[in-house]
């Protein structure tokens, strides 16, 4: 894609719709509205790299009840001609069908390749690469295992939603979840991932998301690292305007 003179790409993640509740997420599910009402002004595309929600399951005729204000926004955005791309996270992982159908919204459940300007980007939510996370790669193989879900699919909706939002909030080897802290470069498993598709491959910017906390690291004289934060805390989001890639802090006007 060649960016248009005057558009930007955009990407947010990690808004975790519906934690605590419903009700406690309904302000910051307003605010995310309010940002995505203001970007499609200028943008050429926005990605969305997971954990829109803190826990989302399609079955064949139902999905999760709420977050009216942002599907909606979504569809306008998509209507108007703005292409959206998502990316699963680890509380999402259960998408089927109802964002490209309803939305018009191609989904990955892998970091994709993308090029702007001749720029090149890795893209992806970011849960389960890199070394280390063990447990969480167990418990994600079994969550995205075809009989695993069937299984679950049999459940009914009120009470197989209302178990994952429990299990969402309170497992954290189930959730993924991990300290948001920031660990050192030699420990952050999202930049040894990085530097090792560096080996064999040159990339200029990797965005990711799932850490909830913000951070621009240089991995080398070429070649940088994002993570996006989150919309809990930070509401934190990047932006490329065709020449570089920032960090930046959204702040209602």
């Amino acid at each position: 894609m060649n960016l248009p003179e005057g558009k930007k790409i955009y990407f947010a993640s990690d808004n975790h719709l519906g934690a605590p509740t419903t009700e406690k997420s309904f302000p910051r599910e307003q605010k995310f509205v309010k940002w995505l009402d203001e970007v499609k002004e200028d943008a050429a595309a926005i990605f969305l790299l997971g954990d829109l929600f803190d826990f989302w399951f399609e079955y064949k005729t139902v999905v999760p009840k709420g977050f009216t204000r942002t599907l909606g926004k979504l569809a306008e955005i998509t209507d108007a001609g703005i292409p959206v791309y998502y990316f699963v996270g680890n509380h999402d992982l259960w998408m089927n069908g109802y964002f490209e159908e309803e939305l018009n919204i191609p989904v990955f459940h892998k970091p994709q390749e993308f090029t702007f300007n001749n720029t090149t980007f890795l893209i992806g939510h970011g849960d389960g690469l890199g070394p280390g996370d063990k447990g969480y790669k167990r418990m994600k193989k079994v969550f995205t295992n075809p009989v695993a879900k069937w299984f679950f699919r049999w459940l009914h909706p009120d009470l197989g939603v209302k178990l994952a939002q429990y299990l969402s909030v309170k497992n954290k080897l189930i959730s993924g979840d991990e300290d948001v802290t920031f660990l050192g470069e030699d420990n952050e498993w999202l930049v040894q991932y990085c530097k090792r598709k560096l080996e064999t491959k040159h990339t200029d910017y990797f965005v990711f998301g799932h850490r909830h906390l913000p951070m621009e690291i240089k991995l080398n004289d070429n070649s940088n690292y994002t993570n996006l934060g989150d919309w809990i805390v930070h509401y934190t989001y990047a932006v490329f305007d065709g020449e570089e890639m920032k960090l930046e802090k959204y702040k209602e006007e």
